[in-house]
């Protein structure tokens, strides 16, 4: 099977991908270097758009196509990354300790952005349903979902070297982006969204899907059923019925001394079927098409046995209650926004997965410095214990001053073991983080090592307070999301005040019916004298007679199935319908009621709107403020830091030449170990800080190159290559391993 990444070729000699409006170009080296890909691509899509022209040919053409494309597909497009695997990106390097800090903030963006990560929700369209050819009971047999994945993605197993897993932010976030439990299962929502708009489409009520405020308008509006729905009816009744007249029912007189009622035997076969389809403008249409087959003895029918035939054709039409395309697709509508919210809402998900990843990844790149701060004060301590040690044995120093060491030493250690002890728990807390199955045995016991160091970022916020909430209304997921909330529920009064209306319904019915069967062909009729005619007594008048017309039977004429159609065919007996039906309910409480309800869910609505932006406005100024804040920090830290440093030295100068005592220089070690830690932490919270503003202002996924559906349109991007993955599929393992190199490169 050919998978075709769309690609967007620039002429000027770069490729462009664009993710939620924001356009990354990439520039001519890197495409000359994946050259062979993009051919791949290109050829991809060109068969691609040739099989949509295909469509119009015959069926074997089209079959001889395929048969061509199956033979010669492997030479385009046999997996042309995993045979010549791009080279990795070259992430842009956060600058050394050394740099200025007018470089450090003024820092360019990187010339060569890396492929974006895309989050693979367009791996499966739950929009469509099974096609009914050529297999004509596709559609009425269940489609195959596949079971989660809940083991490590490959790539996890290609990073692992000598028990070590070492990981740079980047690697962080696409492994957590694989591998987090967290999106997996907010991935559904968005195929649950899928299902709501395949369900709507049919005419049927949707089930909503989480952060979905209207899930369907509860509107008082006429059914319509979009699929066209056949209606087949076939059955047969041999039956024996009591007459207690027996001249009107042609069964021939009865006897007045009989004890019992005469009795009509019938046999019936009934053949009906009926074709019915509703429309979005409030049309009903129906075509039925009805066959009876009876025969009766006795009777004095004039066919025995008799076909009765059918043909109606049936259109309804709402005048009022549920006229108009908008008030029949109101829950399509409601459906489709609902995609769109259901792509924030997983943006959302997205959002906080990276940040928490990013956080924990700094929080155990501060751990383990920490653990080597602490580390560097025990062997201090330690080396302090022992020269004092040996200057007590020589004489030369006091017992207390050797105590004091001592005590330096154990609150060194066991500041240490904290150390050491937290630097476990955060590492735990980024295996989580990365892994779908952290207990795995090829994982559970590794030691994480993050590669990328602490150092001041770049410049990310926006010039002014202002401009950094006018970014966060126009990107924050839950804003877009009630927006959209707020859009299906204007729909949603609207549909309500449809349903407002009375029910007014036009009706037109044409009918054609058709009647044949078996009958008797007589000869020439004669005339015989009959019954003998009475007086007023009763006496017989001699002579007399009542004169009785006879004919003889000479044969049968046979006429049936064939004859009925014919006659319904040429409208031989037509029936015309024309008519009106109106309901007007008095009061109209509950149309009312539901309408009422609408509008104050509407105002519900904007009233949360404004609610979450004055949350947002909090949230960026405390992320912007801490932020700004982070800067200084480091910066004071790092100044502290170095005279800490100084001071320490001096202080253990001093004490070598005998000008200092170990008190002091305990205590100057402890303030250049407390100077260290500060400045670790500050640079952590500094880059921890800069996670938060970017998740506050809603560019945390082009910041980190991830790609979703695109929310703002609905249409959702193909998946790209995704480390250790090719569209949701793992990859060569020889492909995983130039990938994992690549990346181990940087």
């Amino acid at each position: 099977m050919l998978n075709v990444v769309q690609v967007s070729i620039n002429l000027t000699g770069s490729v462009k991908t664009t993710n939620r409006g924001v356009k990354n170009t990439m520039n001519v080296k890197r495409i000359s270097a994946e050259r062979s890909t993009i051919w791949a691509y290109a050829v991809r899509s060109t068969l691609k758009t040739a099989a949509r022209g295909l469509r119009q040919l015959t069926r074997p053409a089209l079959a001889a196509f395929l048969a061509v494309v199956v033979a010669v597909g492997p030479v385009w497009a046999q997996d042309q990354p995993q045979q010549q695997p791009a080279p990795a990106p070259q992430r842009p390097g956060l600058p050394t300790p050394q740099t200025p800090a007018q470089e450090v903030y003024n820092t360019p963006p990187p010339t060569n952005p890396p492929i974006p990560v895309s989050l693979g929700t367009s791996k499966y369209h739950y929009t469509r349903a099974p096609h009914g050819f050529p297999d004509l009971i596709a559609p009425y047999r269940p489609i195959r979902v596949p079971e989660p994945v809940l083991t490590n993605s490959p790539r996890i197993d290609q990073l692992i070297h000598d028990g070590k897993l070492e990981l740079t932010l980047q690697d962080a976030v696409e492994l957590a982006l694989e591998n987090s439990m967290d999106i997996a299962v907010s991935r559904y929502n968005v195929w649950f969204a899928d299902t709501d708009i395949l369900q709507t489409e049919a005419g049927g009520q949707p089930f909503g899907i989480n952060g979905a405020e209207v899930r369907q308008s509860f509107a008082n509006i006429p059914f319509l059923n979009y699929d066209p729905t056949l209606t087949t009816q076939i059955s047969y009744d041999d039956r024996k019925t009591p007459i207690n007249n027996p001249f009107i029912s042609g069964t021939g007189a009865g006897s007045a001394a009989a004890v019992t009622a005469a009795t009509l035997s019938s046999h019936t076969a009934t053949y009906s079927n009926s074709l019915s389809e509703g429309f979005s403008t409030g049309t009903t249409a129906t075509v039925a098409w009805n066959n009876t087959r009876m025969s009766s003895f006795p009777t004095a029918n004039f066919f025995n046995p008799d076909v009765s035939s059918s043909l109606i054709v049936s259109v309804q039409q709402q005048l009022l209650n549920g006229f108009g395309r908008f008030a029949n697709r109101r829950n399509i509508l409601i459906a489709k926004n609902n995609r769109k919210l259901a792509d924030y809402v997983f943006e959302a998900q997205a959002i906080t997965t990276v940040t928490s990843t990013i956080t924990a990844y700094w929080e155990l790149v501060f751990a383990r410095a920490n653990v080597e701060v602490q580390q560097q004060a025990v062997a201090t301590s330690q080396r302090l214990y022992g020269d004092n040690k040996k200057q007590l044995e020589i004489g030369t120093m006091a017992p207390l001053d050797v105590t004091r060491a001592e005590a330096q030493l154990a609150t060194d250690q066991q500041n240490l073991i904290i150390a050491q002890t937290a630097k476990l728990q955060d590492e735990q807390i980024l295996k989580n983080a990365i892994s779908k199955d952290p207990l795995a045995a090829n994982f559970i016991n590794v030691e994480v090592i993050p590669t990328d160091k602490a150092t001041p970022p770049e410049a990310t916020e926006a010039p002014s307070f202002e401009e950094s909430i006018k970014e966060a209304f126009q990107k924050r997921p839950e804003l877009l999301e009630q927006q959209i909330n707020i859009t299906n529920g204007a729909i949603d009064v609207r549909a309500t005040g449809i349903a407002l209306r009375p029910t007014a319904t036009l009706f037109a019915q044409y009918t054609s019916q058709g009647l044949a069967g078996a009958s008797p062909i007589t000869g020439t009729p004669t005339t015989v004298a009959g019954a003998q005619i009475v007086d007023a007594n009763g006496v017989p008048i001699a002579g007399f007679f009542e004169p009785s017309i006879s004919a003889l039977v000479t044969g049968r004429n046979q006429q049936g199935f064939t004859t009925a159609q014919s006659q319904i065919f040429h409208n031989t007996f037509p029936d015309y319908l024309v008519g009106v039906n109106v309901q007007i309910p008095f009061r109209n409480r509950s149309a009312q009621a539901t309408n009422q309800r609408s509008l104050l869910d509407l105002r519900q609505f904007q009233a949360q709107m404004q609610q979450l932006k004055n949350a947002a406005v909090v949230d960026v100024r405390n992320t912007f403020i801490a932020l700004q804040q982070g800067r200084v920090q480091v910066a004071t830290a790092s100044e502290e830091r170095k005279l800490q440093q100084q001071t320490f030295d001096a202080e253990q100068k001093k004490y070598q030449l005998g000008a200092s005592t170990v008190y002091q220089v305990i205590l100057t070690q402890r303030d250049l170990v407390s100077a260290q830690g500060a400045e670790l932490r500050a640079l952590a919270n500094l880059l921890e800080a800069k996670a938060q503003y970017e998740r506050a202002v809603g560019r945390t996924l082009e910041v980190n190159r991830v790609n979703i559906a695109d929310a703002k349109h609905g249409e959702v991007e193909k998946d790209t290559l995704i480390p250790g993955t090719l569209h949701g599929k793992v990859v060569g393992t020889d492909n995983l391993n130039l990938l994992t190199d690549g990346n181990s490169q940087k």
